[in-house]
Formats: structure tokens, sequence, C-alpha cells
């Protein structure tokens, strides 16, 4: 079965006209694949390449905050918005500098993750059973991070609005996840999945969402993003910044050697 992939952010409450327009579409989609494909290439698979900054800034329930900060590289394996690669590199704090984690996305079969853990000189796997588990101690999970395939849901148009489609998402297989369903909203003029609404005995529990896009290169990118989560508390914001797509990333930078010889010169 074909797998293909939401993004790190699966959800964004977009600000600012650049999104909030009537769709220029002639006539609203009604096939849910087509609209769930076109997300997905919208959303996780613009340029060939890309690079971010981010800052990651930890809120905990009594409002303490942490912040870190890391690059992440990604790269389209083929043009079928289907195989990528993944390389997140953390510069700050200095207890997790130097700390990797790399993806490999695949069709067909599980993803093999890494997470390279400097202080013990340790490369640890991540198995699909630690994928829903939390991300270097933030609100958002390793699925979040890599990605969750599609064909891991039932997906469903439930409402169309002016602006959004609005699809209710339920695992096939529950007992591999924490949550009963997930709402995602996606705008129609962009196909960016806007917001993402996890549901849990009939309550939201976790919300992931855009604060501000803008549009680089030509296309909309989120450059703010927060994730909260309301079973554990608190908030974890994501501001990204120095984006660049087609940066002509090498496939070398993907392989397990760089986990632990960083790629300096796509990192400054």
């Amino acid at each position: 079965m074909r797998k293909l992939y939401y993004p790190l952010i699966t959800c964004i409450a977009i600000l600012g006209s650049l999104l909030f327009t009537r769709s220029t579409h002639p006539q609203d989609l009604t096939n849910v694949n087509e609209i769930v494909k076109k997300a997905n290439h919208s959303a996780y698979y613009q340029g060939k390449d890309g690079k971010a900054v981010v800052k990651m800034t930890i809120k905990d329930a009594q409002g303490r905050e942490r912040t870190r900060e890391l690059t992440i590289l990604r790269k389209n394996m083929d043009d079928k918005d289907e195989e990528q690669r993944f390389y997140v590199y953390f510069h700050q704090p200095a207890d997790v500098r130097d700390t990797v984690f790399m993806v490999h996305k695949y069709v067909g079969k599980d993803d093999d993750r890494w997470l390279y853990l400097p202080a013990l000189d340790v490369v640890k796997r991540i198995a699909a059973s630690d994928e829903r588990t939390s991300f270097v101690g933030s609100h958002f999970f390793y699925e979040d991070v890599s990605g969750r395939g599609i064909d891991e849901d039932n997906h469903e148009l439930i409402e169309t609005t002016q602006n959004f489609y609005v699809l209710k998402n339920t695992p096939k297989n529950p007992q591999n996840v924490e949550f009963d369903s997930y709402k995602v909203y996606i705008h129609k003029g962009t196909f960016l999945p806007i917001k993402a609404e996890y549901e849990k005995n009939g309550k939201v529990y976790r919300v992931m969402e855009a604060l501000e896009v803008k549009e680089i290169q030509g296309y909309p990118t989120v450059i703010k993003a927060k994730m909260t989560d309301t079973n554990i508390g608190g908030e974890t914001l994501l501001e990204y910044s120095e984006v660049k797509y087609d940066i002509g990333l090498p496939d070398e930078v993907f392989t397990e050697r760089f986990l632990r010889k960083p790629p300096r010169e796509y990192l400054k």
C-alpha cells in the first residue's frame, strides 16, 4: 500500500490574508483521497529539499520554560511524494548539543529512525512502539516529527466550509495509539493542513496549530507553530527561521556515519 505522510506540523491556525482567501477552484473537491494527497504534497514535499533553523520553547504545566535550538534538513528521494529523509541536529542547550535524530521514510514498510546521544556516544534505534512518546522532552511525539503514514488511518470528509476541508481520521489499529480519532482542517487555496485536534473519549486533549505562515521561494511556509496537551499540561512552541528550499543536499548527509559527524556546512 502506498504510504504518504502528514508533516511535522499537521495542524495550523493560520493568520493573515496569505491563506484566508476563497479557494480559486471552480468546484469543491469531494474525493477525500484526492484532498489528502494534495494536502500531503503542499505541506510536506515542497521543493526537492529544504532547511530550517528552529527555536523550540517548552512550557510545562507550571509555566516553567526550557528552550532548544535545532536545525532540520529534509530531502525528497523521489518525485512521487513517497520516500524522504530527515536529519535533525540540536545546537543548544549544552545538555542536548550534538544530539541527532534521523529518519528514513519508506513506502510499504516501517520507517527507520535513529537517535544519537552524544553524552553516551550511543546510537539508538527508535522502534515503532516508541513513535508516540515525547520527542526530547517536548509536547511533540517522535511520530509528529517524522510523520504519520496516512494509510494508518481511515479518512472521512465531514465538512466543507468556505475556506476549509475538514477531515476526520480514525486509526485502523487503535491499540497502537492513545487517541480515538483526530480532525484535520485543510485550507482550500493552498491545501495546507491548518489544524489538528486529537480526541479521546469524546474530548479534545491534544492540538497542533500554526500561528504564522509566510511565503518563501513561492511556497507557503509555517514559521511559527505550537502543540498543546491538556493531559500533561503546557505547550511547545516552534519558531522557524533561515528557511530555504532546493539547496542541493547530498544523499550522504542522511547516512549513519553523519550521526556522529554532523555535516557542519549545512548546519550553519
